[in-house]
């Protein structure tokens, strides 16, 4: 027997032991303190503002004219949108205004138009849910959707519901049941794209966007001044 046979009958003899899943749900519990709603959502607001994020807090009926105002205040060249009900709802809402952003839909394969992709000033995706603990936006690409969309415009826009905020990932895989079947790229945004391997020195948009805005839709019963607080 050769050495490397030897070796691997040795390590299939060796006897196994079994050892206990771990209690996760113990593990997450430090972050009870979320488990209130409006401190949930204060601390999920600081910790995004912390690093570089812009949050418009809306409504469900109004999210498509406050970002309408807030492109018109921060204009933008260009933005790619999604045959979706969002998208859609968007696109209605900047039709015919004269300070709207140049619609363009992502409908095409990538490799037809990269060329035209890599100018386009913004972004406008939905969210999947939150994470309060670490300041995330969970993100499910998808076909209509893909990945592309919040990776290559310079400004990424987040269409979050406020109500889908989870104290912990543990929570959040809980509670949006992401055993059931996963996208092939599933993503956690904590704020624009970042890095300091160079230099160590902090800089925005190497690697994503380097902008990113959430139009964070609160639920009726939650003020938006209270959300505010002194997060700002």
């Amino acid at each position: 027997m050769s050495a490397r046979a030897s070796i691997l009958q040795k390590l299939r003899d060796a006897p196994r032991q079994e050892r206990a899943r771990p209690d996760l749900a113990s593990h997450f519990q430090r972050f009870a303190s979320l488990d209130d709603e409006v401190a949930r959502l204060r601390h999920w607001a600081a910790m995004m503002r912390a690093v570089k994020t812009d949050i418009l807090w809306t409504r469900e009926a109004e999210w498509d004219a406050a970002l309408a105002g807030w492109l018109a205040a921060h204009p933008q060249d260009s933005i790619l949108l999604s045959d979706t009900p969002h998208g859609r709802r968007l696109a209605q809402c900047l039709e015919g205004r004269a300070d709207a952003p140049r619609i363009v839909w992502f409908e095409r394969e990538v490799d037809g138009w990269k060329a035209e992709l890599f100018d386009i000033a913004a972004g406008f995706t939905s969210v999947r849910c939150g994470i309060a603990a670490t300041g995330t936006l969970a993100l499910w690409p998808d076909e209509a959707e893909p990945r592309t969309m919040s990776l290559v415009p310079p400004l990424h826009i987040a269409l979050f519901d406020a109500a889908a905020l989870y104290p912990d990932f543990y929570s959040a895989l809980q509670g949006e049941n992401w055993s059931a079947g996963m996208p092939t790229n599933a993503l956690l945004i904590s704020g624009p794209s970042k890095t300091a391997d160079i230099q160590q020195t902090l800089a925005y948009g190497a690697h994503g966007p380097r902008d990113l805005l959430v139009l964070a839709v609160l639920p009726p019963h939650i003020a938006i001044h209270d959300v505010e607080g002194e997060t700002r």
